[in-house]
């Protein structure tokens, strides 16, 4: 487990590398929440190296603050996050994704195919990574604003899987709704949907944490990625 670094088409950036005891695997990459590549990134990043899978999480808010690591647990942080998320560029993160793709395909140590996994601002980025990537397989949690890129559904050709919260207000209900009408009939797309549950019920000591919930959305993403990675 160790940071590397990614080139790409605006310079190198950082990434938390984690590999399976086998030292080889299926390639994941793990796309972060609004808080960087913190400990919760880089313990997900560890439970999907347990599972099999080399996971590479990368800084995509270096362009702002290379390294940033912050929490949820105090307003202050809050409000950091919000920043750097209202001062993210949204494309040029696409295209980092895509670079790390590239490095993870080259990487040795990689073996086969590499899928994508995203949370909160990830779940957005694993959603264009299916529309605008080559990436073998991919899936969102609670992502935000998916909505207002549904005209590129027609670009998915690969498998992805997405779990929405009910009760999340980064994705009201007349969002759910649009994703649905536009996704549910696509042979590649999965939707599973998460009674009762608000934002983030997937983050292990976060407010809204669900053991339930994640537990199932965890299960069903393990088995998607066996079934399409490996």
């Amino acid at each position: 487990m160790a940071d590397i670094t990614i080139n790409g088409p605006d310079g190198s950036f950082s990434a938390y590398r984690a590999t399976p005891a086998s030292g080889s695997g299926p390639g994941l990459l793990v796309i972060q929440e609004i808080f960087g590549v913190n400990h919760v990134m880089r313990d997900l990043c560890d439970g999907y190296a347990a599972q099999g899978y080399v996971a590479v999480c990368p800084d995509l808010f270096w362009r702002q603050e290379p390294g940033i690591q912050i929490t949820d647990q105090s307003e202050e942080e809050w409000q950091q996050a919000f920043k750097l998320y209202q001062g993210f560029d949204e494309a040029k993160g696409v295209e980092d994704l895509k670079a790390t793709l590239t490095h993870m395909r080259d990487d040795s140590a990689v073996t086969g195919k590499v899928g994508t996994v995203g949370y909160c601002l990830g779940g957005k980025l694993a959603y264009l990574m299916a529309t605008r990537s080559d990436a073998d397989a991919n899936v969102g949690f609670y992502g935000v604003g998916i909505e207002g890129a549904l005209d590129e559904a027609k670009s998915i050709s690969n498998p992805l899987m997405l779990h929405i919260a009910e009760k999340d207000g980064f994705c009201p209900a007349e969002a759910q709704q649009a994703i649905h009408q536009a996704l549910d009939g696509h042979p590649k797309v999965t939707i599973h949907d998460y009674a009762g549950c608000d934002h983030a019920f997937a983050r292990v000591g976060g407010a809204h944490y669900d053991k339930a919930a994640a537990d199932s959305a965890n299960q069903r993403s393990a088995d998607f990625f066996a079934q399409h990675l490996k």
